[in-house]
């Protein structure tokens, strides 16, 4: 899943997320790329509007690979789940997982993913938020409880994952689906090959049928 320049033996494209969902989108739209995960404190951004925020996120883990990779092509993101103008995170525990069901429950949300694609040495960087809108089923106790059983909860923003076990949560959504996974595909493709950092040619198909 890596594609090196000739030269110098550098990573071309790089994803600094170690998010497994984001490697399985561009992996399955066939792009080839180098994951090195951005060592970014988070923490050190405040708290913002959630489209302002996840910017800020995205283009701060962008840029502290691309300061290390300076030839490179990298591609920072980050996700937020917003309900009633509450950004909600990971949950911690629990209870909190059975707070942020309760809260998502029946209701529509959105799912804000900011992403950043930038080379330092080129001096070109591009940002970007993208907006989706979830609308779950009504849950009941035991569904929300068993949900929480299984784990899956722990370490989503929001407290679910619509591309696993979650998928049942959700009613309809309205916008891009690869956004609420994690990373807006089809925004991220088009920057690319408009920037003549992919083309065509070099997108390898990944099914055999």
């Amino acid at each position: 899943m890596n594609i090196t320049d000739k030269q110098n033996d550098k990573p071309f494209l790089i994803l600094a997320s170690e998010s497994a969902r984001r490697r399985y989108l561009l992996k399955q739209a066939g792009i080839n790329f180098s994951v090195i995960p951005s060592g970014f404190d988070e923490s050190l951004v405040e708290v913002s509007a959630p489209e302002i925020y996840v910017k800020i996120l995205a283009e701060s883990k962008a840029k502290y690979i691309s300061d290390k990779y300076p030839d490179s092509w990298v591609i920072g993101a980050d996700t937020v789940v917003v309900i009633n103008g509450k950004i909600l995170g990971k949950p911690v525990s629990r209870d909190n997982a059975r707070e942020m069901l309760k809260d998502l429950s029946g209701q529509t949300h959105e799912v804000i993913t900011g992403y950043c694609i930038c080379c330092k040495s080129k001096e070109r960087s591009f940002s970007e938020s993208v907006r989706t809108k979830v609308l779950f089923k009504d849950l009941s106790e035991d569904e929300i409880e068993w949900y929480i059983r299984t784990k899956e909860p722990f370490d989503k923003a929001g407290g679910y994952a619509i591309q696993g076990l979650g998928t049942f949560l959700v009613k309809s959504i309205s916008g891009s689906y690869t956004n609420v996974v994690g990373l807006p595909v089809c925004e991220v493709i088009e920057f690319l090959i408009k920037e003549h950092i992919i083309g065509f040619d070099s997108i390898k198909r990944v099914n055999n049928y």
